[in-house]
């Protein structure tokens, strides 16, 4: 198992980036008086009168029931770290082309200033100070790349107070694939998730909300690890997120919890992860290896110390099998909220995002599009626990799926859903 080259140059990606990845498209012709009438003044008038007099109706008639706003303070960007709202507008844009392309749902970067204290850490109360007093504009809230803790209870917060979704795709977008791919893993293991032995190294925004996804959907035996070690009841260094996951043990680091396991779950870093540690896991284990954009441990060495056994790998990287990408979850999440008003998105709505794209992969039929995108066949199986990005029937499946929990939990404006196809 080796990675695929690089299919670009350093000279690409700039030449990429040049003039931004976004702009603005009219979704009604402007060719006449008439037409300047009605888009502007006098006619637009009339629409602002309705909105006045019945707010709801903003999200008929403005572009804000089918607008993103993709909030950063650059804080946490990539693996870059702190390097600032302007330096993180390249990777805002990145997210609101995703949005687009793949959703149909128009993301605009909002990158903010002024939101950080005197020690260059996030401000909680300035963020979500600004967030509320822009969010009239939008139909939802993608928060990203912001430092823990203060992402959690800037995401939280926010949520009560908006009428619309909020969703933190640092803490959520990860936990929703590996979600996925554990219910696969399940089904090619034939173990059942009540009885696996998961070990997450990593206990930030990704971490502590993949320990909450795999739990509400039946997760018993969880352990964390972060870089002090286990995460146990006996520290007493924790912050309350982490302490919810605090469990009763011996066991101080991750080579000590790994003996056994059924599940590595890596949101870390690189290397972490020997193949000493592989090596002593249960029988058919899966290794979710996610760092980026080096895995904590490299597929090659783990097919290595197997020695011929059965396991499952999947990493964060696309030139290898089994890719947990973000864009599998957020830009069709938001889809389905956006099409019934959702005022929120439940963790019912999360857990059918990942139920749908498990589905899906077990589900066959792969478009010739994507196999001629990848070069290759796709079989669900070892190699193939989720789907692609590419995969066109991902919309339908996911965003619908989103939709339906919405209604369900109470949370939809609308019951009607619109055509997925």
């Amino acid at each position: 198992m080796t990675a695929n080259k690089p299919m670009f140059t350093e000279k690409d990606v700039f030449e990429y980036h040049l003039g931004g990845k976004l702009g603005l498209e009219l979704l009604r012709p402007l060719n006449s008086q008439r037409d300047l009438s009605m888009a502007y003044t006098p006619g637009v008038s009339l629409v602002c009168d309705a909105i006045r007099e019945d707010p709801s109706k903003a999200g008929i008639f403005t572009s804000k029931r089918n607008l993103v706003a993709v909030v950063t303070d650059g804080t946490a960007v990539l693996g870059l770290g702190n390097i600032g709202p302007l330096a993180s507008i390249p990777v805002m844009e990145g997210k609101a082309v995703l949005f687009k392309a793949f959703a149909g749902v128009d993301g605009w970067p909002v990158p903010l200033e002024g939101v950080l204290n005197e020690q260059g850490a996030t401000d909680v109360e300035k963020f979500i100070d600004v967030v509320l007093k822009i969010s009239c504009m939008f139909g939802g809230i993608n928060l990203e790349d912001i430092t823990a803790p203060a992402c959690f209870e800037i995401e939280d917060r926010l949520d009560q107070l908006l009428d619309i979704p909020v969703f933190h795709d640092d803490q959520w977008g990860t936990a929703i694939i590996t979600l996925a791919a554990l219910q696969n893993y399940c089904i090619i293991s034939g173990k059942k998730n009540s009885e696996l032995k998961v070990v997450i190294n990593g206990a930030g925004a990704a971490g502590l909300r993949i320990a909450d996804m795999i739990k509400a959907d039946g997760v018993k035996n969880c352990v964390i690890c972060d870089s002090k070690g286990v995460i146990s009841e006996e520290r007493s260094d924790l912050t309350s997120f982490k302490r919810r996951h605090a469990v009763s043990t011996q066991a101080k680091n991750l080579s000590d919890v790994i003996k056994g396991a059924d599940v590595f779950i890596g949101v870390s870093t690189a290397g972490c992860l020997s193949e000493e540690m592989v090596s002593s896991m249960g029988e058919d284990p899966a290794i979710f290896a996610m760092a980026n954009p080096v895995p904590e441990i490299l597929p090659e060495k783990v097919e290595k110390c197997m020695r011929g056994r059965k396991f499952v790998i999947a990493t964060g990287r696309s030139d290898y099998p089994n890719q947990v990408n973000n864009v599998l979850g957020f830009p069709f999440i938001f889809r389905g909220a956006l099409d019934v008003r959702a005022t929120g998105i439940t963790m019912g709505m999360k857990i059918a995002a990942s139920r749908a794209l498990a589905e899906l992969a077990r589900a066959g039929n792969v478009p010739g599009s994507v196999k001629k995108a990848y070069g290759r066949d796709f079989e669900f199986g070892r190699d193939y626990l989720i789907p692609t990005p590419f995969d066109s029937r991902i919309r339908a499946w996911e965003s619908r799926a989103v939709a339906e929990a919405a209604i369900s939990d109470g949370v939809a404006g609308t019951s009607e859903l619109p055509e997925y196809n």
